[in-house]
């Protein structure tokens, strides 16, 4: 696997990673992989993660069904972010936020505090089990 050895991984090992909606080009989310999470990627068409929180691999949708088909995988300039063009699965529209919204990126910066000005699409509460 050449190519894994072109990314320029930071001190953990990790490569930061963008998943951008296919067709609509919006950006749903920020997350971070190793390099088994690219392999797997790449090997399976479906993203998978790695989680810092819980120290392991993650395949998006694991708990809450809202898998990630990947289109496209990128490598930018410097070889230190990834872009992945996908397709969110598993809610119409997608969801790919725990919070229950479309995006990650919900807020925004008006009059000096952060406004949510997305809607919740699905209660967390039914999507994720404890």
């Amino acid at each position: 696997m050449d190519w894994l050895k072109e990314v320029r991984w930071d001190a953990q090992g990790l490569v930061p990673v963008i998943a951008q909606e296919h067709g609509s080009n919006d950006v749903l989310m920020f997350a971070w992989m190793d390099r088994e999470a690219l392999r797997l990627t790449a090997e399976t068409g479906r993203a998978v993660y790695y989680s810092r929180s819980r120290g392991r691999l993650w395949h998006k949708g694991e708990e809450s069904g809202h898998v990630q088909t990947v289109h496209e995988i990128r490598l930018d300039c410097d070889n230190d972010v990834v872009l992945l063009n996908v397709t969110q699965q598993g809610h119409e529209p997608g969801i790919a936020c725990h919070t229950g919204r479309h995006s990650c990126f919900f807020q925004i910066l008006r009059d000096g505090a952060w406004q949510a000005v997305e809607p919740v699409l699905k209660d967390p509460a039914s999507i994720y089990q404890k």
